[in-house]
């Protein structure tokens, strides 16, 4: 029953043909994210990306975003990051504005999509924005030097200047589409995860050829690699797999004339509800204070060269004060961004409307404060999880020293978000092709255990 389940994946037509849509949409991507911005002095651009500090890290972090294309700075070097940031900005305001937060509860369907709908839309205005902000922010990591040998806005630069910004805005949409259609036609609401993890993927050969860079000791540097990877991997599936099920009591449905009993039933609540988005939230703050930092620090005001000075040192991805500054971070965010979640979502009204009840409390809000306090109590485990992840590339050189030289600055095949990321994709791509195979009545597919 297993092979002929395995041979079903390419000898059922709709589901071989979802499969291979999905691939060709992502050769697609990637064939696209090699088309260069006009103008672009690679120069300058190898010059930031090789400098290190905080805007490497920044900019390490961008570049995993956007699947790898900041370092080409390609049309497509924002990626789907505005898209994701207009949907975080709308999932923070939906509950602190009554009118939003009140289409969202009338009717939750409708309101999903009046949220879907709002954000594509505010996702031009930010990719527009981002634009400007990313080729203003590589300039300033260059000291000055533009990045585009015609940035201006007057004269003769106006016109090269707004050719690039629609450029990259027409590329972020460009790439949303892309995902869209994988989403709708292809391995359903996996578009935008996979866009990414697409990006991800592609580096694996660049970290490996660093990893060997070391000739004398590239296979120790391998074999430890792998080790750490796989089970990195193996605490991520394990934590990300993790719930409390808090009993539910559902109402007994009318059959004819006679009502059966209340069915007993569980509530899942996830351990790590906020996915990967603590990691970008800390990793984007913790760079601003190095960026400031490395701006100022060549001032001719000895004070403020020698307080720059400081905090560009402090703010340095090689300094403890940084990882332990970010470990912290991807704590507090993680509890912020799972109750912002989870206040979205009011489960206590959604419950009260079908009827149902956990034993021992009252419905409706005192049934959401309930659901909160026991999320917030198995999210501590989740927010410290995704705080040693963040830092395990720091804890590997304190073990390797060895690897905090060469560009090796871990031991991580792929970055701590990115990661988490990966791994997201690939749980979510087995539950999508074991159900595909359950639905045809492969029961015994032994996919996803």
């Amino acid at each position: 029953m297993k092979s002929s389940a395995w041979r079903y994946l390419w000898t059922a037509p709709d589901l071989r043909r979802k499969l291979l849509l999905t691939l060709g949409i992502l050769i697609i991507y990637r064939l696209a994210a090699h088309v260069p911005v006009p103008g672009v002095r690679y120069d300058v651009l190898r010059g930031i990306l090789n400098a290190g500090g905080a805007q490497g890290a920044f900019l390490g972090l961008l570049d995993m975003l956007s699947g790898g294309t900041v370092s080409r700075f390609s049309v497509l070097a924002m990626g789907v990051y505005p898209y994701i940031t207009a949907q975080i900005i709308l999932q923070i305001l939906v509950p602190i504005i009554p009118s939003w937060k009140a289409r969202m509860e009338d009717d939750p369907r409708e309101g999903q999509k009046w949220m879907e709908r709002w954000t594509y839309i505010l996702s031009i205005p930010m990719a527009a924005l981002q634009a400007i902000g990313q080729i203003s922010l590589f300039s300033a990591f260059a000291g000055g030097r533009p990045v585009l040998r015609h940035y201006g806005w007057s004269g003769a630069d106006l016109l090269p200047t707004l050719t690039v910004i629609l450029a990259m805005t027409a590329g972020t949409m460009f790439a949303i589409w892309l995902g869209e259609l994988i989403s709708e036609y292809g391995l359903r609401n996996q578009g935008l995860s996979l866009i990414i993890f697409a990006g991800i993927v592609a580096r694996l050969p660049a970290n490996f050829g660093r990893l060997l860079a070391d000739e004398a000791h590239r296979w120790a540097y391998l074999s430890i690699a792998i080790v750490v990877t796989v089970a990195t991997i193996f605490l991520i599936v394990y934590v990300q797999q993790g719930r409390r099920n808090v009993p539910v009591m559902y109402p007994g449905r009318r059959m004819g004339t006679r009502m059966s009993m209340p069915v007993k039933g569980t509530f899942p609540l996830m351990v790590n509800l906020a996915g990967m988005i603590p990691l970008i939230f800390a990793q984007s703050l913790l760079a601003l204070p190095g960026i400031i930092a490395g701006a100022l620090k060549n001032s001719a005001t000895p004070w403020v060269h020698s307080i720059a000075t400081t905090f560009y040192n402090a703010f340095a991805p090689t300094s403890g004060w940084y990882w332990l500054s970010y470990f912290i971070m991807v704590v507090l965010f993680t509890f912020f961004y799972t109750d912002v979640l989870f206040m979205q979502q009011d489960y206590g009204k959604q419950l009260q409307r079908s009827g149902a009840k956990i034993p021992g409390v009252p419905p409706g809000e005192k049934t959401q404060r309930y659901l909160m306090s026991v999320l917030r109590r198995i999210t501590l485990p989740g927010a410290l999880f995704l705080g040693f992840v963040a830092v395990l590339p720091y804890l590997l050189t304190l073990l390797v020293p060895g690897l905090a030289t060469a560009g090796r600055s871990g031991l991580l095949l792929v970055s701590s978000a990115g990661l988490l990321i990966v791994v997201g994709v690939v749980r979510d791509i087995f539950f999508f092709i074991d159900a595909e195979l359950r639905l045809h009545g492969y029961t015994d597919t032994l996919l996803v255990r």
